[in-house]
């Protein structure tokens, strides 16, 4: 059984649980989660099929970088009211993501790529990312990965 198939299953689980348990946070941001994935599947045309592992990782991604953006742009706003509600919603969704990578193992993996295709040069972080973000999809915030790579061209 692949991680998706199963990672969904566990969604649908959870957000029945959830509604059961009348908790409205999780059901909200479940049934959001539900709502991204289906709209996916019609955008790629496989409505009655299963969802694929980086599909459900990716929809995932997206929804955890909505919120810390969001929780970004409400703590600059002084609205700590909304800061705790993203903050909320986005553990809920970590939850179902893979476990993230340490600074230190990205730094690792940036090295590596680096050595290996011979990037030597600042200018050159457009062909460091094509190679390197593959590695990292689910498993580190890309703006972090970013910042680290940038750090290691300098």
């Amino acid at each position: 059984m692949s991680l998706a198939k199963t990672l969904s299953k566990r969604i649908d689980a959870d957000l029945i649980v959830a509604i059961k348990a009348r908790d409205k946070l999780t059901t909200t941001v479940l049934r959001g989660v539900k709502s991204d994935l289906k709209n996916a599947q019609i955008a790629k045309g496989t409505r009655g099929e299963d969802i694929k592992d980086e599909d459900v990782i990716t929809i995932l991604s997206s929804a955890a970088k909505k919120r810390r953006e969001s929780i970004e742009a409400f703590t600059s706003g002084g609205r700590d009211d909304l800061v705790a509600q993203e903050k909320s919603e986005l553990k809920i969704i970590e939850s179902y993501l893979p476990e993230q990578m340490s600074e230190d193992e990205i730094r690792v993996v940036i090295k590596r790529a680096i050595e290996e295709h011979g990037i030597d040069s600042p200018a050159k972080i457009g062909l460091l990312m094509k190679e390197i973000m593959p590695k990292f999809k689910g498993k580190a915030d890309g703006k972090l990965v970013n910042k680290i790579a940038r750090e290691a061209l300098v």
